[in-house]
């Protein structure tokens, strides 16, 4: 029988942790330790870490839905634990990075800066949007309610597989204008 008591005592949780993230990236996004009177030298070596960080998220999502094709539940749970926890090192270091270093300003110019905005816009708005469904994906698993985690996880997943490379895209496409 599936668990949807587990589910409803997270809802709240899901919900606060889907709003304050976004808002504290944010606001965190625009502080400057050296506005604050807080001398750090600038955190210039993260972003490559964090975009492989992203490109490693991908590949564990991959092969996560893999082995849950192939039935390795365990390896699958594991594996998706492992994409959360890189997905938190990941915006750790780049609120680190924006809070110790100027933002670069993209230099391509025509088609490309179009291409850029583009995916720089889709990656923001579904990194946002993707946090609820993580966090419900999860509890579903973690609860048993198999069927219920199967439906939105088939949403889940292509949605943070794409943040997870359109992360490492952007980066990429920015890298050449990093001071």
């Amino acid at each position: 029988m599936e668990d949807q008591s587990l589910e409803k005592k997270f809802s709240k949780f899901i919900v606060a942790v889907s709003i304050v993230i976004p808002l504290v990236v944010a606001i965190l996004f625009g502080v400057k330790l050296k506005d604050l009177g807080i001398q750090v030298e600038p955190l210039s070596f993260l972003p490559p870490i964090y975009a492989a960080t992203n490109g490693v998220t991908a590949i564990v999502l991959v092969w996560a839905v893999l082995a849950i094709k192939k039935g390795k539940r365990k390896l699958h749970e594991r594996l998706m634990t492992f994409a959360i926890a890189l997905s938190v090192a990941f915006l750790v270091m780049y609120v680190a990075y924006h809070m110790t270093s100027n933002s670069t300003k993209f230099g391509g110019e025509g088609v490309i800066r179009y291409v850029y905005f583009f995916i720089l816009i889709t990656h923001i708005l579904l990194s946002v949007a993707i946090i609820p469904l993580v966090l419900i994906s999860y509890v579903r698993a973690l609860s048993q309610s198999f069927d219920r985690h199967k439906k939105i996880a088939k949403i889940t997943f292509p949605l943070w597989l794409y943040v997870a490379v359109t992360g490492v895209v952007v980066y990429l496409m920015i890298s050449p204008y990093y001071v």
